[in-house]
């Protein structure tokens, strides 16, 4: 969970453009569009869950290892880590 101010605002936001684009492929998939398009927003709601879950996972990281100046780079290098996996 994000604590800091800065990082709590933009996870909502980003949870926000996640409801959004959850609600434009409930639209799409009610109307009966093309497949291509339904595809196209799973992979983009796809691509923004795991952008949030690193950076929720990134300030936990910070957080919880910010206390010294070792710990601080085996944050840096675990949360480089996370990232490349989630892509």
């Amino acid at each position: 969970m994000p604590h800091s101010p800065t990082d709590k605002k933009k996870a909502l936001a980003r949870v926000r453009r996640i409801r959004g684009q959850a609600e434009a492929l409930e639209r799409a998939l009610e109307s009966g569009g093309d497949c291509a398009p339904v595809l196209q927003q799973l992979a983009a709601i796809r691509g923004a869950i795991n952008g949030l879950m690193s950076e929720v996972l990134e300030s936990h990281i910070r957080e919880q290892l910010a206390a010294s100046r070792k710990a601080s780079t085996v944050a840096r290098d675990v949360t480089t880590l996370v990232r490349s996996y989630l892509k």
